[in-house]
């Protein structure tokens, strides 16, 4: 790896870590390589059995300890600057639009100080994308900007799963401290756009953290869909739409934590309970039909502020929620004394969202620490405490936020790898039972990391190996336990240039099954956002 400045490293009995400043990037080994934009990366390299292999990367990133159950793999499919932090992303989930993607934006602006004048408050300021993902073999850069509108600085946003009025809606919830309705209007295939239809503001000097939509099930009719919001002021607030207009009414709002409400959710099973998290690490339940003065229960099960919560659409009585404490808990919404399993992904847990079809499957925003898969199998059926991660996103450099599955499928089978290379195998080599690290290098072999410094104008930040002859653009391929990527990524004038989608042939040897999903994911101060494609088969 090419670097620029000191290399620090602290060793144990079993891994090295390595800390420097990362300007330029190359292959290590083995067709190894990390990508940074000029900022302090964590590295570990574990000697797991004969080659060194990268298993972290990110800042001040930590290694997870995974055995995988399943092969997998992910793939980045498309990366975009967002301009400002990104933090919201939603795939459409109405049938017959799951192609379009929608990306909400937060940046704080400060204005410039004038001599003699009070300072003025910064601004928070948004940008509201809608793309279109396509699905054609071939296509190199797969998602089209539809859409760009410059709005209030958006904190969380979903699309209500049913049509209203025969079109998906989609709620904002802003720095305005209100919720933002928006249609779609024209057509998926000629031309579609966002047009807002409602807006309805919680109260003064508030912003709104979160939104919920009671469709969670995709089995609501229209007349009957409702909206929780959860506010800056530590309120919940109840909503429903009225008419064909979706025009706004606000039910109830009330007082359920002493600081910010970061969360409110649906029981997607019973639309009557809500529930909530917030700032003073208490997770509630509600039941409206019985009033707001006092919560169904409280649990302080979570350690820091709660944020993050989600009912699963598949199986009754099941939530997630996450927490600032970096923990996942599985509950029985029937008793909430004791949650069903506690996982540590080491990372505040911003989003959680379960698949969309396949029931134990989470995908876990991980703040500091990347993104997360967990297969919650074995912990739902009660023969494990902890879910277990099958799978990590870590392309990103900044702060996991923003996540979610898409609904549309991926045409054909998963992208074919080099001769002799397959779906990333969980079985570990031998000596590996203590977890991912291997034994530590022998001395001086991590200073096999540092490489000569860049040649004059070689290209900086997202730059990968210099281009084959011909290719107009940069590649890199990363591998590690838990996934490998395989991505493209500048041509020299600095245009992303991603890897065409069309298939490979087969390999003529068998092999079992892949399921493959489509996600999008989103990171804070590097303005990224990136779609991938995860591919797994029983192992």
């Amino acid at each position: 790896m090419t670097t620029r400045g000191q290399c620090e490293s602290r060793q144990s009995s079993q891994q090295r870590w390595g800390v420097c400043e990362v300007q330029h990037v190359s292959t290590i080994t083995s067709g190894v390589c990390v990508i940074s934009q000029r900022e302090v990366l964590w590295v570990c390299v574990t000697s797991c059995a004969s080659q060194p292999a990268l298993v972290a990367v990110g800042p001040a990133c930590r290694l997870l300890p995974v055995a995988m159950a399943a092969r997998s793999r992910t793939r980045t499919l498309q990366v975009v600057d967002m301009e400002y932090s990104a933090d919201a992303v939603e795939w459409c989930p109405v049938p017959g639009w799951h192609s379009l993607l929608a990306c909400g934006t937060y940046q704080l602006q400060r204005p410039a100080d004038k001599v003699g004048e009070e300072s003025e408050p910064p601004l928070r300021v948004g940008r509201l994308y809608l793309y279109r993902f396509s699905t054609e073999e071939g296509c190199a850069a797969p998602l089209t900007e539809l859409q760009r509108a410059d709005a209030p600085a958006i904190l969380d946003m979903k699309w209500c799963h049913v049509p209203v009025s025969e079109r998906p809606l989609l709620g904002i919830a802003n720095a305005r401290g209100a919720l933002e309705l928006q249609q779609l209007t024209g057509s998926e295939k000629s031309g579609c756009a966002l047009e807002a239809v409602s807006s309805l503001d919680l109260g003064p000097d508030r912003l709104a953290l979160s939104l919920d939509w009671s469709t969670g099930r995709g089995e609501s009719s229209a007349s009957s869909v409702k909206v929780v919001c959860s506010d800056s002021k530590g309120c919940v607030s109840l909503l429903s739409l009225c008419g064909s207009a979706a025009s706004l009414h606000l039910l109830s709002q009330w007082k359920g934590h002493e600081f910010e409400a970061w969360i409110a959710a649906f029981d997607y099973w019973n639309s009557d309970v809500l529930y909530s998290g917030g700032d003073d690490c208490r997770l509630k339940g509600w039941d409206v039909r019985t009033g707001s003065s006092c919560p169904i229960f409280t649990s302080r099960r979570h350690s820091m502020g709660v944020c993050s919560i989600q009912s699963n659409p598949h199986r009754e009585h099941v939530l997630a929620t996450g927490s600032y404490d970096e923990h996942v808990l599985l509950w029985d919404a029937r008793h909430m004394k004791q949650p069903l399993a506690d996982t540590h992904v080491r990372g505040g847990v911003w989003r959680l969202k379960w698949h969309p079809s396949h029931e134990p499957l989470l995908l876990a925003a991980c703040m500091h620490n990347d993104f997360h898969i967990l297969d919650c199998r074995a912990a739902l059926d009660g023969s494990s405490e902890e879910s277990e991660i099958i799978s990590s996103y870590i392309l990103h450099n900044s702060l996991a936020y923003g996540a979610d599955w898409s609904r549309l499928s991926l045409a054909g089978p998963a992208p074919a790898e080099e001769e002799g290379e397959g779906l990333a195998d969980p079985t570990p080599a031998e000596g590996e039972g203590e977890g991912l690290a291997g034994p530590a290098p022998a001395e001086g072999e991590g200073e096999g990391l540092a490489g000569p410094a860049p040649a004059e104008g070689e290209g900086e930040g997202l730059a990968g190996p210099a281009p084959v002859e011909g290719e107009g653009y940069l590649q890199i391929h990363y591998e590690s336990p838990t996934a490998s990527f395989d991505m493209a990524l500048e041509d020299v004038q600095g245009r992303y240039c991603p890897e065409p989608l069309t298939p490979a042939p087969h390999s003529q040897s068998s092999s079992p099954p892949t399921e493959s999903s489509l996600l999008a994911t989103c990171s804070f101060y590097d303005h990224v956002l990136h779609v991938w494609r995860w591919d797994c088969s029983p192992a």
